[in-house]
């Protein structure tokens, strides 16, 4: 299975290589449907592509400068019933933790963090 699960990093190396990251929910924003709800990292989506909910697919970027995937966090959303992935650029062990917390605090949403080998 090695083979393929690089083969999987690398597709979405190529997916951010291609996008422009869009941050429209900076860090220490509120969420515009749940005021309480603040963004811990910043949050946006990958230009030109689509995801689950019709619109990009979802990044957290991080402060590391090199803005490479480095973790992916795969959700589940019991209001919106859904599920997602989202992609995580550049972020510290702190930063991961951060969002990982952010994902599953709740009773609505919970989700698995998968870390890349590197």
């Amino acid at each position: 299975m090695g083979h393929y699960d690089n083969a999987f990093w690398q597709a979405l190396d190529q997916l951010v290589e291609e996008a422009e990251v869009m941050i429209d929910r900076p860090k220490g924003t509120e969420h515009p449907r749940y005021p309480e709800v603040i963004y811990p990292v910043d949050y946006g989506y990958l230009e030109s592509t689509s995801s689950m909910d019709g619109g990009g697919i979802d990044v957290w970027l991080g402060t590391i400068e090199t803005k490479r995937v480095n973790s992916v966090i795969c959700t589940v959303d019991l209001i919106k019933k859904d599920s997602e992935i989202k992609l995580l650029l550049g972020c510290t062990d702190e930063e991961k933790a951060i969002v990982y917390r952010f994902h599953n605090e709740g009773n609505h949403m919970k989700g698995f963090l998968i870390n890349r080998d590197e």
